[in-house]
Order: structure tokens, then sequence, then C-alpha cells
């Protein structure tokens, strides 16, 4: 046995090397019969690919099935610094992880999606996964940023359509150029989707996908820039050499070299050549080679996708370069460059084969496969990581302002609004909401214009008003506009001016109980006024206000009993408080005549109180009645039995009222708060209606100083209560300070609207505060003519303060002017206003004294019997 043992092994050594030679010569006929069919090879590789990239695109698909979406909408004073808007890019990294396990890597994302469609300048939305979604709902910017659920975007189809994705280009490892936040980075891409126009079809979305870096995918990248960069590095040190020798042997062939060692004297000093030292590779520094791509922290992939459309050809490819200027805001060394390749005038991108189909999955299931040079840190993105700010300038579309259409009654003008791409509109606030408004300007910088334009455009609406106009300018200037079959019979003229020789005069009775009011209304807004006009109050004149209440008491119990009676023609006047107070015969008839009507104080007063006071007591309280009547027009207007004037009754049948007082002195003034007592009066008394029947009225006060300087406190309170009733006051001033306080505060508190031409920065800069001082004074101030700021409220926010061009009658209504037929609108005016001649009216005032009196005459028994028979109840109850 000890012989076949060395037999045997070297038949086993035989049979191991004939293995080995038979694998090795296996193995050469495969990889020969590979060479031979290699492209069985090459489909069974790409048949495995494709059946790896169909599950990974299903695992992906169903990852991203269950996503959410929320909105971020900034408030005007959104203000972030750059730590705020980076925790929310990190939020947002951190969120992009929140997917089941086996997702792929595609689907592990967060999209930023910035779209313009017309309904708002740019829709700021996020959408990442569903897991996501409470932890990106809190952002640090607090509560200037409102996070809301979203809605599914549907978009119709559009006609034409452009993509574009857009990667790094550059100096890869650069980071992009650090945008400051004043102005705010997402300024280009709203300048660039500014002029956007809905009616056409015009969109714009920007898509940015944020991903977390994958380690793997990052040391690979290193690997590569490192090894780029070493390559480099020798490249340019073997250039370094080689001109290094090159230029050794250029100085040893050189003559002068070859003259210098003959002529030397050195031995040896001819023979050999110069040693060159060739240089050393430079070592490379990883921060050098890799930038950006040194640190791990906060290093995330993007895809940046772009999509625009329209209905209108050429419009989509426009935007598309719009948006591509915008993004070289962005760029330094490394810039946002458009993918594809350009042959001639064609580019060849994401709207062509191949790359179309991968773009539009991309961007319809929300999957982030960025380019591998779309490596950024966190800081380079703080730009587009946040809504637009304060310092962002958003443009005014058709879906923040609406368009004014004529003859809309939802809709009230504002002025001309000129956009970016230079179309001008004419814009409006809806009625409902603008509630009240102010305008406030220089004289002759436009603002009257622009509430005529406003007043007119109601008016043709089907809406009432009321026009007061202390200087009457403003009546010639609507006729033309006004003067049309439609209006005329809704259009009435107080004109109070006298204008003519005999001129002709409406009528007003402020105690009037034939138009159906309340006594003690009546009395009280009579009382109001006084006391609004003279700065009486219960410290300064609490005996005048007496007098003065007891009077009105007694002749408003007259009219109503002459009204009862079916005598309206037998009412007194303001008036008639002299005769009350003075003329004892008078009084005693009135004061039997309504006597049952009379409470048992102001009984009282008159038998007690009232025969203790001096005659000097009532001359502060007849000393106003004595200049109305010392006016032959206001003695003419106020002293008519059965007035025609009936503001409630113009509120409800939409009537058009222009009302012209004299002027502004003290007489004027008195007037003018008896007017505007009365129109407060009759806004609260609507009281009697219900909400959904009161039909909507707009007072207009142009001259806000004059009027308020006669009652204050009255139209203060218009500012503050008439809302509730549906009238709505519009007021214009040059000044805002000259004011009273009252007036100031709650015109400023309750406008819905807020309006300033140019003026004096002093007397602007109220209007300003109320802006945050943005536009500032010195830019208002400097307007041209006709140009106004203006703040609005729309659908319950506020728009502007927004530049508008004051509108222009002649233009904006030049359609509606009907010059030809202002002398039948004059004529209607006064008819509907039912105005006389002034001689006759006088006439008629100067024997109202007499016909009440013997009115009262008649009466007088009847008074008496009814307070007998009053006291006998009382006795018979007592």
């Amino acid at each position: 046995m000890d012989s076949a043992a060395p037999y045997l092994t070297d038949r086993a050594n035989e049979t191991a090397a004939s293995q080995v030679l038979g694998l090795i010569t296996g193995l050469a006929d495969a990889a020969d019969w590979l060479y031979d069919h290699w492209y069985l090879l090459a489909l069974a590789i790409a048949a495995c690919g494709g059946v790896g990239e169909l599950g990974v695109r299903r695992l992906a698909a169903k990852a991203s099935a269950e996503r959410m979406a929320l909105e971020l909408v900034s408030t005007r004073h959104f203000d972030p610094s750059l730590e705020e808007i980076f925790r929310l890019g990190v939020q947002l990294a951190r969120a992009s992880t929140a997917m089941p396990w086996w997702a792929p890597l595609r689907a592990k994302a967060v999209q930023i999606r910035l779209r313009a469609d017309g309904s708002t300048p740019l829709r700021y939305r996020i959408e990442g996964p569903a897991g996501s979604e409470r932890l990106l709902s809190i952002t640090p910017f607090g509560p200037d940023v409102t996070v809301s659920r979203a809605r599914p975007v549907v978009d119709e189809p559009r006609t034409h359509t452009v993509r574009a994705e857009f990667i790094l280009r550059g100096k890869l490892t650069s980071p992009l150029r650090e945008v400051p936040l004043t102005p705010d980075p997402l300024q280009p891409l709203v300048d660039a989707v500014a002029d956007l126009r809905a009616e056409l079809g015009d969109l714009a979305e920007i898509r940015l996908d944020i991903q977390r870096a994958p380690k793997w995918a990052l040391r690979a990248r290193r690997l590569q820039l490192m090894g780029a960069a070493r390559r480099s590095e020798r490249r340019e040190a073997q250039r370094a050499a080689r001109w290094l020798r090159q230029d050794a042997s250029g100085i040893e062939d050189s003559l002068g070299w070859q003259l210098q060692q003959l002529l030397t004297d050195k031995p040896g000093s001819g023979t050999g050549r110069r040693l060159v030292v060739p240089p050393v590779p430079r070592r490379v520094e990883p921060a050098e080679a890799l930038g950006k791509l040194a640190e791990d922290d906060h290093l995330v992939r993007v895809q940046l996708l772009v999509m625009c459309a329209s209905n209108t050809e050429g419009r989509a490819q426009a935007r598309l370069s719009q948006l591509q200027a915008a993004f070289d805001v962005f760029g330094g060394r490394s810039r946002w460059a458009m993918r594809g390749w350009r042959l001639g005038p064609w580019r060849i991108g994401a709207d062509y084969w191949p790359t179309k189909r991968g773009f539009e999955r991309r961007w319809n299931l929300g999957h982030c496969q960025p380019p591998r040079a779309n490596w950024v840190r966190m800081e380079e993105l703080t730009g587009l990581l946040k809504p637009p700010t304060v310092h962002c300038r958003l443009p005014v579309l058709a879906g923040d302002l609406p368009t004014f259409s004529f003859g809309e009654p939802e809709l009230l003008l504002q002025g001309i609004y000129r956009g970016p791409d230079g179309r001008e509109r004419l814009v409006a606030t809806y009625a409902e909401e603008t509630l009240f408004e102010v305008g406030v300007g220089k004289a002759g910088g436009g603002k009257t214009e622009r509430a005529l334009a406003q007043a007119i455009g109601w008016a043709h609406a089907g809406g009432g008003l009321i026009f007061v106009d202390p200087h009457r300018d403003s009546w010639p200037r609507a006729t033309a506009f006004l003067a049309h079959d439609d209006l005329m019979p809704r259009i009435a003229l107080i004109d109070l001016n006298g204008l003519g020789t005999n001129p002709r005069v409406s009528s007003w009775n402020p105690l009037g109980m034939h138009q159906g009011h309340a006594a003690h209304e009546v009395v009280e807004a009579i009382a109001d006024a006084y006391a609004s006009a003279l700065a009486w109050d219960d410290a300064t004149a609490p005996r005048a206000l007496t007098i003065l209440t007891a009077a009105l008491a007694v002749l408003v119990a007259v009219n109503e009993a002459a009204c009862q009676a079916g005598r309206p023609e037998d009412q007194a006047t303001i008036f008639h408080v002299r005769a009350l107070l003075t003329d004892a015969a008078f009084r005693k008839a009135a004061l039997a005549a309504v006597a049952g009507r009379l409470d048992e104080e102001t009984r009282a007063w008159w038998q007690s109180v009232f025969p203790t006071l001096p005659p000097d007591a009532f001359a502060v309280v007849l000393n106003p009645i004595a200049r109305l009547a010392a006016n032959p027009v206001t003695r003419a207007f106020l002293g008519q039995p059965a007035g025609v004037y009936n503001i409630r009754a113009a509120m409800d049948s939409q009537m058009i009222v222009w009302v012209c007082p004299g002027g502004n002195g003290p007489t004027d003034r008195l007037l003018t708060a008896l007017l505007a007592r009365d129109l407060l009066r009759a806004a609260r008394s609507r009281r009697d209606t219900p909400e959904e029947k009161r039909v909507p009225f707009r007072p207009y006060f142009d001259e806000l100083i004059t009027l308020t300087g006669a009652a204050p406190e009255t139209i203060a309170a218009m500012f503050e209560d008439l809302r509730k009733y549906k009238c709505h006051v519009h007021g214009m001033t040059q000044l805002l300070s000259r004011l009273p306080t009252s007036v100031r505060l709650s015109l400023v508190q309750n406008a819905s609207t807020l309006a300033t031409t140019a003026g004096s920065k002093s007397a602007i800069a109220p209007i300003t505060a109320e802006w945050g001082d943005n536009p500032s004074p010195d830019r208002v101030a400097t307007m041209e003519r006709f140009e106004h700021y203006v703040s609005m409220n729309v659908r319950g926010r506020r728009v502007g303060p927004v530049q508008l061009r004051g509108p222009h009658l002649d233009d904006v209504f030049a359609a509606q002017a009907r010059p030809q037929q202002v002398p039948a609108l004059e004529r209607a005016a006064q008819a509907n206003a039912q105005a006389l001649p002034l001689d006759q009216l006088t006439d008629r005032a100067a024997k109202q004294l007499g016909r009440v009196a013997a009115f009262l005459a008649a009466h007088a028994s009847a008074g008496a019997a009814a307070v007998h028979l009053s006291k006998e109840k009382e006795r018979e109850f007592g």
C-alpha cells in the first residue's frame, strides 16, 4: 500500500489539473460565445433592467398615491428672517423621508409648487408624503403665514403647452448666488407672471422637488470629484513640466547661451545639459475640490420643473423665456439652465421624445429624479422656501380686483389700473363690501371727479344716492352723463344757491308730520342739529336746549294734529318758534290746541317754568332762526307747511338726489346740520324694515371740512352706524387733519376704501401712516395729477394700496354723454323736487303764520276738552 500512495496522488493531481484546464477552456468558450452573441447578453441585461424599472415605478406610484398638499398664504407684513426660512427648509428635508421603508428613492421627496393661473399673483403650495402633514402644518413663520389644507388642482387642457427642466450648470461644486431677502427673491418670478391673462388660458407653474441626499450617492459623487481633481492636478503638473523642459531646451539651444559657453574659462562648462527638476503635483484639498459637497449637513438634491400653457400661440413660450430670465437672478459660478440641446432655432428638451414622457410622469406623480449635478445646500434655496414677503411687489389681477362693467349693480367703480404689461382696465370693488369710503387730496387733484364717476356708474346701475356739494360745481359736471330717459324720473335737484332772477326752489319742513315721521325723532333731530351747529351741550347751553326742545315738542304736536285733521297745509314751520316764544296769543292757542297731545312734564314746564324766564333768554334760540329767515332762499325752502324733500322716501325708492347748499357761512352751516341730522334720522328709521329688504343707498359728501364744521357728531355717527341700515357714506376732503377728531377717527377706523391724491407731505402723512408708510409720503406727494393711491376691501381682504388713475368722465363715460338732453334733465330734476318760483314760495311762507293761527283757534276748544277729559280719567283711576 505504501507503493500505491504516490500513484494515487499523481492521479489526483492530474484529475485536478484537467478539471482546471476544462474550466478555463469552458470559460474561454463561454466568453467566445458571448462575444459572438453579445446582443443576447445585452437583451438579457435590458430585460432585467426594464423589469426592475417597471417594479420600481409601480412601487413609487403606490407610495405617491397618498400625498398631502398644504397652501401657505402670507400676510402683507410677512418679513421672515434667514433663520426662520432655514428652519422650514430643514423641516422640508426631514418631511421627504416620511415614507414607507419599501418606497423607492424617487418617491421620497417634498415638492414646492409656485403656481400662477390668474386667481392669485403666485400661489405657494407644499406637497409631500401624507405622513409629513403634521410636521409641516406648523411653520416657523408664526401667525404671518396661514397654513391650510389645499384642494386638488384640476386644470383644463390648454391648446399650447411648453415644458422645461432646469439643471445646474457651471462649476458644480460652487453655490448659487446669495440673493438678499430685500427685495424679495421671488420678485423676478412674480414679475415674470405679472402680465398673465386668465381669459386667454395663461398658466405658469414651477415645481421644486427637494430630496435628502443618499449617503452612497454622496460618497460616489465625492470620489468622482476627488478623482477628477487629482487627475486635473496631475495634468497641470505634467503640463508645467513639459513647458519647463521646453523652456530649458530653448535656452540651451539659443545663440546667446552657446556664445556664453565658448567665452567662459571654466573647465567642463560646455559639456552636459542643465538639470531640470519637474514640479511635483500639488496635494488636493478635499474642501477645495468638493466645495459645497464637502459637508453632509443640509445637503439636498433638487429637481426643478417648469410648465407654461396658454390658449394663444406664442404666449406659453414667451412665459417660459421670462421665467428662464428670472432664474438667471440666482446664477453665479453655478446657475440654472434649461436641460436639452439646441439645434439652430430649435431646442430639443422636455417637450420632445424621449424626455417628454419621463417629464410628464414625474410631473403627474411628484417623483424626484434629479440630474447628477443638482446638489445644493439649503442656504442656496432660501429665496424659494417661503411665500412672498412684505418686500415683494405683487401685481393686481382680475381675481384680486374685479373689472368694472357698466350697469352692473354689484360693482362700484374705483379707477383705472395700469398692469405690468401696459394694459389698462377699469377696476371696481364689490358694492356690498364698500361700506364707507374716504378720499383725501389737494384741490384739483381729481377726488371729486372720481366720486362723480363712481356715483354716475352707481346711478346707471339702478342705485340710489344723495350727492351733497356745497359749491354746486358737481351738478353741471354730471348732468350730461345723467341725462338719460330712464334716469330722469329718479333725479331730484335741491338747489339753494338762488341763481337767476327768480330761481326755482324746492321745499322742506323739518317739523312736518305729513310724511309719517315719529314725533320724538323729529324733535330730537332738529334739537341735535341746532346743538351741533351752534356747539351747544348740556354744560354750556342747558337752558337754550330746554327752551328749543319744549318749543319743538309743541309745534310738532300742532303739525300732528293738523295732519290728523286732514289739513297738512296748516302745519307750522321752524320759523314759528319765534311766535311760540314771543307771541302770548299764539302760544296760548297752540298750548290749548295740543294740550292733550303733550305729556304731563312738558305741560308743567310751560305752565310753571316758562313764565319765569326773562325775555332775553330766548335770543340765543331765536337768533339762528332769524338768520335763516333773513335769507329769502332758505326762508322759502324751510317755510312751506308740507315740504317735498323726504330723504327716507328717496332711500327706499332709489332716487338720485343732488343737494347744493348755498355756501358755508353760519346760516348755511345750520341748514347743512339740519339736512345731515335728518339724513341720519331717516337712515336709522329703516329699522322698521327687515334687513334683507333694505335698499342700499349711498350719500356722497363733497368738502367734508365744510359739512363737518356744521355737524361733526352727526357725520361721525354716520360713519359709525349707517352700515347697519345699508346706507354707505362716501366723503371727500382736502385735509384729514382739519376734520374734527371724532369724525377723523370714525372714518379712518371704518373706511372700506381709503384713497389719496398728491398733496403736501404733512397732509398725506395721516393716510400713508394707515398703510405703514408704504408708499411713503414722499412718493405720494410727487404723483401726477389725477393719480390716486387706493386701498380697498375685496372678498374680505384688503387690496392695496394700489396706484390708480382717476376716471375722467369724458373718457370713461363718453358713450353715456347726452349734452343735448341736459335742459330736459334740468326740468325733470326740478319737477321731481317740486321746485316752484322763489317769489311764490316766499309769499306762501309769509302767510303761513296766519293759517296756523286760524287752525289753532278752531281746534283750541277741542284741545281743552281733551285735557279736561284726561284729568277726569286721572282722578277716576288715581
